[in-house]
């Protein structure tokens, strides 16, 4: 053995973990790098030099960026529900529906600030998402729209008040107004910072609960 090749750095080797866990670190790793750019700029190499792992490594676990992006986004799409099943209300008894949904609206997007790189792969679909991946997130939708309704529903049948309320119309109403606070939220913090959607949603409620 020469002296220059004494001098030659010892490759590092990941230490080995359980699949499952490794599975998990990747994901987590290509997340973080997700944080520095677009879904469209996510590299093997980046992720593999992220997670402190030889590329070899990696594929052992995905063998392809398709199928890596595949499982990353499916399990941000379900940390997603997770969150919004946390900011719905259990029920309406005794609330104002309005002023229930204002605040639920509130709670979304406080959850999206505080997760940006998930909610700018739920809120605003990247052009180069796998179509099952769009898929999904329309049923997710359609799941959480029913859901509010039936809130809604349940508030109105208990306030007099908005008996002529409908209640379909206002469950998709907060949802659309969430989704689009929430992709300012995410896209252009600076110029859309929480404050300033949080007095928002209450100038609607004003609006519509009256003085």
């Amino acid at each position: 053995m020469t002296a220059t090749q004494d001098q030659r750095p010892r490759r590092r080797y990941a230490p080995r973990l359980p699949p499952q866990e490794r599975r998990a670190q990747l994901l987590d790793a290509a997340f973080t790098v997700l944080g520095r750019m677009e879904l469209h700029e996510l590299s093997m190499e980046a992720v593999a030099q992220e997670a402190g792992v030889g590329k070899p490594v990696l594929y052992t676990v995905f063998s392809t960026r398709a199928e890596l992006v595949e499982a990353l986004l499916e399990r941000e799409r379900e940390r997603g529900l997770e969150q919004i099943a946390d900011t719905l209300p259990e029920d309406l008894l005794g609330a104002d529906p309005v002023t229930a949904a204002s605040s639920t609206v509130e709670a979304f997007v406080g959850v999206a600030l505080a997760n940006p790189t998930r909610w700018r792969l739920i809120l605003a679909t990247p052009a180069s998402a796998p179509d099952e991946y769009r898929a999904a997130l329309r049923a997710a939708r359609t799941d959480i729209l029913e859901r509010a309704e039936a809130l809604v529903r349940m508030g109105v049948s208990l306030s007099p008040r908005w008996s002529d309320m409908d209640a379909e119309l206002l469950a998709n109403s907060v949802l659309t107004v969430a989704e689009m606070l929430g992709r300012l939220a995410v896209n252009d913090p600076e110029r859309y910072p929480r404050e300033r959607l949080q007095e928002y949603v209450r100038s609607i409620v004003t609006l519509l609960t009256g003085p």
